[in-house]
């Protein structure tokens, strides 16, 4: 009985803790969403300062990239 309540402990903290998780990667995406709304313009040609305060890192394969946002929302463009 004991052996049960520990690992149902373990369980909910588990899930405690990937609720956190979620929670900070949720409130990211919201904060990247308001940042993009605020802009009163629209970009025209590439604005370093701005990459650098999005994008976490750019991964380059040979069939595609993969881009990282600092929010942790991944996406792969085709190449």
């Amino acid at each position: 009985m004991a052996d049960e309540i520990y690992r149902l402990r373990e369980l909910k903290h588990n899930i405690l803790a990937e609720n956190a998780e979620r929670e900070g990667k949720r409130e990211r995406i919201e904060e990247m969403m308001k940042f993009m709304h605020d802009q009163s313009v629209e970009l025209q040609e590439y604005d370093g300062q701005l990459v650098r305060k999005l994008i976490e890192k750019i991964t380059v394969f040979d069939e595609k990239l993969t881009v990282e946002f600092k929010t942790g929302v991944e996406f792969d463009i085709q190449i």
